[in-house]
């Protein structure tokens, strides 16, 4: 068995923990994120951190599971910190990201009017993970997002596309979501490399000005293949793979977005490069 395998099993149980003290079951979804301050609208973002926080969930993802770790993260270090579903399919309940991805940048690009509107900011940052690290580009791009954006922080994002065996690799780690493999899912369609979707996103360049992007990446990533590919190019672009911070750091395409602490220390410096500390396997501690 390959060593992030080994791995995977131990965040395996962790996520089955962290699911089963923070959300007792699924349906509680939306009611569980308001604790400790996520998802609060009434939160004001501070002077230290003066912008909020929208996290962009991935593919089968929903606004709570893939942020059972990081959103909490990020609230006891002072972000207002904010999540939404999108990408719903008619009757799939449960498994979202599998709407046509510009549909689901115009569900952000209402998130995102909607979180300003509640905290008084005038931008807000996105993190993203997989398809969330990639959709909000075309919110910024062609629906006037870099107007209401500061940075884009993408975790293992398919920027440029990745095949659909990649994206059925998803499949064990969220039960019952093959089954929609059955019908149709234009987004899964539109993450395919060279996909229409893919070529007009990147067409003239990867970036717009006025928005930093942050790419980080893991070398272990079995979904978006290969890893690199997942880079950004052009002005305030920096792309970080996660084992150069942390040679020991095994997470794959899933835990690196879900309970990677390496990962969520390098997000806090995206967030704040002002404020930036050095990022090291220690950091799973801080």
């Amino acid at each position: 068995m390959l060593p992030w395998k080994h791995a995977l099993r131990a965040f395996s149980v962790l996520l089955l923990t962290a699911a089963a003290t923070l959300a007792p079951t699924a349906s509680a979804q939306a009611a569980a994120a308001p604790s400790r301050g996520w998802n609060d609208f009434a939160c004001k973002p501070s002077a230290d951190h003066p912008r909020p926080v929208v996290l962009v969930h991935g593919t089968f993802g929903n606004s709570v599971d893939n942020w059972l770790a990081l959103a909490p993260y990020l609230v006891n270090r002072g972000y207002c910190v904010f999540s939404l579903d999108y990408g719903q399919l008619p009757g799939v309940p449960f498994f979202n990201g599998l709407g046509p991805i510009d549909k689901s940048a115009e569900q952000l690009d209402t998130y995102v009017d909607r979180v300003l509107a509640a905290t008084g900011a005038a931008e807000a940052d996105l993190v993203g993970h997989s398809q969330g690290g990639m959709m909000p580009r075309y919110y910024l791009k062609f629906l006037g997002g870099a107007d209401k954006v500061n940075a884009l922080v993408g975790i293992a994002p398919d920027n440029h596309g990745t095949t659909l065996l990649g994206l059925t690799k998803l499949l064990p780690y969220f039960p019952g979501a093959e089954d929609l493999l059955n019908a149709k899912t234009p987004g899964l369609a539109d993450q395919v490399a060279g996909s229409p979707f893919i070529t007009r996103l990147n067409a003239g360049g990867d970036t717009v000005p006025g928005v930093r992007y942050t790419v980080i990446a893991t070398q272990y990533d079995e979904v978006v293949t290969p890893y690199r590919s997942g880079f950004l190019s052009g002005p305030n672009v920096t792309n970080i793979v996660i084992q150069d911070k942390c040679a020991l750091d095994l997470s794959e395409h899933v835990a690196i977005g879900t309970v990677d602490r390496v990962t969520f220390h390098e997000v806090t410096n995206a967030l704040d490069p002002a404020h930036a500390t050095p990022t090291t396997c220690l950091s799973v501690i801080g």
